[in-house]
């Protein structure tokens, strides 16, 4: 019988890689796990417009290295480098003043990211606009990019009614049992007037042997 699979999970080390890079003893660890949390956190309460994706964290004993995945880098920056340069400082209060150093990685097509799909749907969805156009045209925008498939799921009071329920919309290929296939995944949560509709987002980039070949 199949079971339900994190995508990013199950291909960790074939061809994804970890959202944080760092070693920590026994007695360590938690309260770093901790702090990357609050991290992330911040990050995306700090700067909601960013559009930011996803934020990597790499540790060394003194100093945390962020980089930050954004559609958006000039609002990250800010003017003259002012904003990133705040955020450094606050970043610094979080991790008991450790050297905190920012990258930030733009990501040049924002349509084929599952996290800033999803947070897009979001977005729309709370402002009242009907889910089945939204999720369609978000489909459709991620298939003109040259994805080679979709899947978006969308839970609960869907239009507003009674009963919560779920739906499955999808195009193209997503092959989720196959290793090799590039599948980004996002799970995003809008909080409308009617509760949480749950958001998530299968996008398949390809296959891993295909992409050697081209190269």
């Amino acid at each position: 019988m199949g079971q339900k699979t994190h995508p990013v999970g199950y291909r960790l080390s074939v061809n994804k890689d970890w959202l944080s890079k760092w070693y920590a003893s026994k007695n360590n660890f938690s309260s770093e796990l901790e702090e990357d949390l609050k991290i992330r956190k911040y990050i995306n309460h700090r700067i909601p417009n960013a559009a930011v994706s996803k934020v990597e964290i790499a540790r060394t004993s003194k100093r945390v290295t962020i980089t930050i995945f954004t559609a958006r880098p000039g609002i990250v920056i800010g003017r003259g480098g002012e904003e990133v340069n705040r955020l450094k400082k606050e970043i610094r209060q979080l991790t008991d003043n450790k050297d905190a150093q920012i990258n930030i990685s733009e990501i040049k097509r924002p349509e084929m990211d599952a996290g800033l799909v999803g947070a897009n749907i979001a977005h729309q969805l709370k402002k009242k606009i009907s889910y089945r156009r939204v999720v369609n045209k978000s489909i459709q925008s991620t298939m003109r990019m040259g994805a080679d498939g979709i899947r978006i799921n969308v839970a609960g009071r869907l239009g507003g009614v009674e009963i919560a329920r779920s739906e499955k919309f999808m195009d193209g290929s997503v092959p989720l049992h196959t290793l090799r296939a590039d599948i980004d995944y996002a799970l995003t949560e809008a909080k409308t007037a009617y509760g949480i509709i749950g958001i998530k987002v299968w996008i398949c980039n390809g296959q891993f042997d295909n992409k050697r070949k081209n190269k």
